[in-house]
């Protein structure tokens, strides 16, 4: 699971590059305040949520002004209800306002990935299947998006192209099949998770065949899906993705299948309301 450790580059790069984007060659606006004056900000939000991005903020209030000292009343996967105070930031007046946005941007996008994720892992309490997201990440956040997802309480799938196969349809005509794209896939990167994505139990036969370890069930109906589970009686992971809504979350994962892919943990996430005021 990633940690925030694991990210301490991509995080610094990454707040650089939205710093960089935001203050170009200065805050003119932050200029019209006396260089010497300082100031306490409160940071609440408006709205029930799961907490994520702490690391980001921080980052960006280092990258502004070392200075600065951030006090944080929540922490990461925290549940917060609406008016409650997140944190405290302390420091020059100019600061505080130049890295406002910037702070608010990641904090209110991953924690609106984390507070989706969690409504979709309430979803499916006490069956034991595993949430998954997906690369449909808001480029750019690839890695900050999935991070959040954890937080919510799901899981991630592949980071990227580079760490596991997900033969899809176009894959296969091109390799010529099943078979052959799943041993080239194994004899090119052996270790690496082969998982081959199905439309039909006919394909689901020949990728257990293969030898994938994990098989996709794209679209297939819950009846399918139970039959599936049935016929592949442990000799691979099941998948189910596709038409994953939520009336539809807690029945797919009632068939047996190990995961749930969707796109929706990371693509339909809506900014949590966040609201940041000096009070000193």
């Amino acid at each position: 699971m990633l940690t925030t450790y694991d990210l301490k580059d991509e995080i610094v790069a990454t707040v650089r590059h939205a710093l960089s984007e935001d203050i170009g060659s200065g805050d003119i606006t932050a200029q019209l305040i006396p260089a010497d004056q300082q100031a306490t900000a409160r940071v609440i939000s408006r709205q029930q949520a799961i907490v994520c991005g702490i690391e980001w903020v921080n980052e960006v209030f280092r990258q502004v002004d070392p200075t600065m000292v951030i006090d944080w009343q929540v922490k990461d996967g925290d549940l917060v209800e609406r008016d409650q105070v997140l944190f405290f930031a302390k420091g020059a007046a100019r600061s505080i306002l130049t890295a406002e946005r910037g702070a608010l941007n990641f904090l209110q996008t991953l924690s609106g990935t984390a507070t989706i994720a969690r409504h979709y892992a309430d979803q499916v309490a006490g069956t034991g299947v595993k949430l998954l997201d997906t690369r449909k990440t808001l480029p750019g956040l690839r890695l900050a998006q999935k991070y959040a997802v954890t937080q919510g309480g799901c899981f991630n799938h592949r980071i990227g192209l580079y760490d596991a196969f997900l033969i899809k349809e176009n894959h296969i005509m091109a390799c010529g099949g099943i078979s052959n794209a799943v041993a080239t896939a194994k004899q090119n990167e052996p270790g690496k998770p082969v998982e081959v994505e199905v439309e039909t139990h006919d394909e689901l036969a020949q990728a257990l065949d293969a030898g994938a370890d994990i098989v996709m069930l794209d679209n297939f109906s819950l009846q399918q899906m139970r039959d599936a589970v049935v016929f592949t009686a442990g000799r691979a992971k099941l998948e189910a993705s596709g038409g994953v809504t939520d009336e539809m979350l807690r029945p797919i994962a009632e068939t047996g299948v190990d995961y749930i892919s969707t796109g929706a943990l990371t693509k339909h996430c809506d900014a949590v309301d966040l609201s940041m005021r000096l009070i000193d």
